[in-house]
């Protein structure tokens, strides 16, 4: 899995990018087709903003949060997204029904 943290009028710390990284690694433990994550860390004014782009199974899956705290924000973030990823993997899995049986001819 390819991680991508960027920060805007946010510094992104070691200790921030470990935290990101440790969370995100709950993606990958519930879907394995999981090819790349790119996230962004905002400030604006009084908020602290974390926004996501999975890549995963051809598919692209986004959230954001809003929180006070960065750390709140991210584990939103991780939350919306795991939700996400979840049931995408329900939908694939799930996409093959069983085949009807053949109906018996009476003669």
């Amino acid at each position: 899995m390819q991680l991508n943290i960027t920060g805007h009028h946010v510094d992104v710390t070691p200790a921030l990018r470990a935290y990101v990284t440790e969370k995100l690694q709950r993606l990958s433990r519930h879907f394995d087709h999981v090819i790349s994550v790119n996230v962004i860390l905002k400030v604006e004014k009084l908020d602290q903003m974390a926004e996501a782009t999975v890549n995963a199974g051809g598919r692209s899956i986004f959230a954001n949060e809003t929180a006070t705290d960065m750390y709140a924000a991210i584990d939103g973030l991780v939350d919306k997204l795991d939700r996400q990823v979840r049931r995408l993997k329900d939908r694939l899995r799930d996409h093959h029904h069983a085949r009807p049986q053949p109906l018996a001819s009476g003669s």
